[in-house]
């Protein structure tokens, strides 16, 4: 896991892996989650930084979002966890940059939430199966979301519920707000600007127009064989 963190993202490449992403099983990781991943753990280590100079960062978080603790840290990286739920979900890269954004309006929905290494799993495995519904035309069922993520059927149920009740059901996302999240992700956790996120949601339509139409063809090749 350590190459992929490390790897170096030419503007190019990030680019055509996004516009000409491959759904097929054998389709490689996509390259806006090492970009995600990293962006994430810069944010846990600012409120990590935050936690220890203000004690009342402790105790300000609301109760409310405390669902999303889980009593043992789990033992697996950012990069590690979101490259299991691409390998089992194949979630396009759309989704990914739609679950940062949810990410964001749960935290200003929840002022007093952090993303630290206790809730950060839960709150992943949530946001990309809420985000997955609302890009994909398919998805799988909330029971396998949480094989994938380590949890119960009745645990991300629970946690779907909460996630959306705290965030107020503000679940759409336009082209231009889509847009502006990618121009974050490039500023952020870009260096000298060699990240290029996907920059429209009409890219996600294309593919999924394309998915459509790969299943009717599979579909009629079966009738016919």
């Amino acid at each position: 896991m350590a190459a992929a963190s490390s790897l170096i993202i030419s503007p190019r490449k990030l680019r055509s892996d996004l516009y000409c992403y491959s759904y097929q099983n054998d389709a490689n990781t996509p390259l806006v989650i090492s970009v995600l991943a990293s962006l994430i753990d810069r944010t846990m280590a600012r409120n990590e930084r935050i936690a220890k100079n203000c004690k009342w960062a402790l105790t300000a978080k609301d109760f409310k979002s405390r669902v999303f603790d889980c009593h043992e840290t789990p033992d697996m990286t950012i990069q590690s966890y979101l490259e299991r739920i691409f390998r089992y979900t194949k979630a396009g890269p759309s989704v990914y940059v739609v679950a940062y954004v949810y990410i964001d309006r749960f935290c200003q929905a929840n002022p007093g939430f952090r993303i630290n290494a206790r809730n950060v799993h839960r709150l992943l495995i949530t946001t990309i199966m809420v985000a997955s519904k609302y890009v994909e035309d398919m998805n799988y069922r909330n029971s396998y979301f949480a094989r994938v993520g380590g949890l119960t059927t009745n645990e991300l149920n629970h946690l779907e519920v909460e996630f959306l009740f705290l965030m107020g059901f503000k679940l759409h996302v336009n082209v231009s707000v889509f847009e502006s999240y990618c121009s974050h992700l490039e500023r952020e956790v870009s260096i000298g600007g060699g990240y290029h996120i996907e920059r429209t949601l009409r890219c996600a339509e294309e593919i999924k127009s394309r998915q459509v139409e790969e299943r009717r063809y599979n579909q009629i090749a079966r009738i016919l064989l």
